[in-house]
């Protein structure tokens, strides 16, 4: 088509922001009306993401929907398109966007207008990142990312969000210098950053295994894996509702789809000689964190850890290079946007009326929400892959790919869904039964319209993909199995002209 849909998709938000920009909220009208307007935008931007959907041809590998302008004449163009793998996280962030917006109800009290602008930066830059078919314009979105979440955390968070708003800027900007590094030295050695021309042409052996560990500092950052993982927790539990609920949906898949994009397609011998690396220390996250879950008393602290344990499923599945390890990864990440959306948004609902993430603080909430109880069971039932859920499809998925290539490595990741299944119904056990002893909680109310609808929004495909992913399958079988045959075709081919 003729219309620059992607381009659409990502400066739209930019626009929204634009407008908010000059507009005033001293009254009650006005903040409604800014909110209005940011949802207007991100509604219509995820109804174009779902048209382009619609539009996508399942049956065709190639990147689709190509735009590509010149940009540093001679060295950088402006290159966008999607295949089957990337039309899923634009749409899973499009979905995820004005679900934030809505929830700003109740957790932001102050300078809604810059909130709202920092969300909708964010919103382009992160279909920016799914979108790019340049090195240097994936670099720019990837990082460029970084400075909305850090104002989110840094001045919508809690009581130490500069300290984690500077760590968690720190932790990811550090890893992504030496990402720029290997962007220059793949501009040098092969004479252009255009990820199509580089599938084609392959890249030299030699200095695969340096350029892989390059990228792999800021997508482990990112994931995040073992041990560069200390950042989210904090992280996550200073940040506010919204801001967690991006991180944890949108955010963190970056670095999974990095890994998939490039990592596999552009460095496959290096991408063999360090999978038992990425075994080992997906195998950490999944055990050891859990673990750490088990003992957490903070319950936004106990689902970040849980996230990076998830996160461990989806790089052992990405690396098993298999055909179900590929496409249950995917999938996990698609079922771990929403799942770990809805349970940050459950914490934000009892942190809003009582001020309290401790789980000590509750008990007994069966007798007096039992909306939210009812919800709150299905998404933790999700975390723990119960078959029906969209996290049964994925985990089942991934364990298949690992049991084809390593029946050990398999065995072991499945202790981490009996450890998900133990944190997560402790969790649910002592913060919805038991007597109610916390007389605060008395006068708690139940979920307002704005959490049903929100949670109900993502509790419809958590269901859905769980009972029928057939759409989420059909979408990414053809890339996934794309992507597979260029791997082992490059480490043919190049591997008998290296020899």
């Amino acid at each position: 088509m003729d219309f620059p849909i992607l381009s659409s998709l990502i400066l739209l938000p930019s626009v929204g922001a634009l407008f908010l920009l000059f507009a005033n909220e001293s009254t009650t009208t006005n903040r409604q009306t800014i909110k209005y307007v940011a949802l207007f935008v991100t509604f219509l931007n995820f109804f174009i993401s779902i048209y382009l959907w619609y539009l996508f041809d399942n049956s065709i590998f190639d990147f689709q929907f190509v735009e590509e302008k010149m940009w540093l004449k001679g060295f950088v163009n402006y290159k966008v398109g999607i295949d089957g793998i990337s039309i899923l996280f634009v749409v899973l962030t499009t979905f995820i966007t004005p679900l934030c917006i809505i929830s700003v109800n109740n957790s932001i009290k102050y300078r809604l207008k810059d909130f709202l602008i920092a969300i909708l930066i964010l919103e382009s830059l992160m279909i920016g990142v799914f979108c790019s078919l340049d090195l240097v314009i994936f670099y720019l979105f990837f990082e460029g990312g970084l400075i909305p979440m850090f104002l989110i955390i840094g001045i919508w968070g809690g009581d130490k969000r500069v300290y984690s708003a500077f760590k968690f800027f720190l932790y990811t900007l550090l890893g992504s210098v030496l990402m720029l590094i290997a962007i220059i030295v793949i501009y040098i050695t092969s004479g252009t950053t255009d990820i199509v021309k580089l599938y084609e042409v392959g890249i030299d052996p030699n200095f695969q295994n340096l350029l892989w560990l390059a990228f792999f500092s800021s997508f482990a950052v990112k994931t995040p894996m073992w041990p560069v993982h200390t950042w989210l927790p904090d992280a996550h539990v200073e940040a506010p509702t919204p801001g967690s609920v991006i991180l944890a949906a949108i955010l963190l898949k970056m670095a999974g789809y990095g890994f998939l994009r490039f990592s596999i397609g552009l460095f496959p011998f290096a991408s063999e000689f360090f999978t038992p690396l990425i075994y080992f220390l997906s195998l950490i996250a999944i055990i050891y964190t859990s673990l750490v879950a088990l003992m957490q008393e903070d319950m936004k602290k106990l689902i970040a850890y849980s996230s990076v344990a998830h996160m461990g499923f989806v790089t052992l599945g990405i690396f098993t290079l298999k055909q179900q390890g590929l496409e249950g990864s995917i999938i996990q990440m698609i079922s771990h946007g929403l799942v770990s959306a809805a349970l940050f948004l459950l914490v934000g609902v009892l942190y809003d009326r009582i001020h309290s993430r401790l789980i000590k603080t509750y008990g007994g909430l069966v007798s007096v929400m039992p909306k939210y109880s009812i919800l709150l069971m299905l998404f933790t039932l999700a975390a723990i892959g119960l078959p029906g859920t969209s996290g049964f499809i994925g985990e089942f998925l991934i364990l298949m790919g690992a049991f084809q290539d390593s029946f050990l490595v398999a065995t072991i990741a499945s202790l981490g869904v009996i450890l998900g299944a133990s944190y997560m119904l402790w969790l649910y056990r002592r913060v919805v039964f038991g007597k109610l002893i916390n007389n605060e909680l008395l006068k708690i109310t139940d979920l307002n319209k704005s959490e049903l609808f929100i949670l109900s929004c993502l509790a419809l495909p958590t269901i859905f993909f769980g009972f029928y992913p057939e759409p989420l399958l059909n979408t990414i079988a053809v890339s996934v199995s794309s992507l597979i045959e260029m791997y082992n075709y490059n480490l043919t081919i190049l591997g008998n002209n290296s020899g």
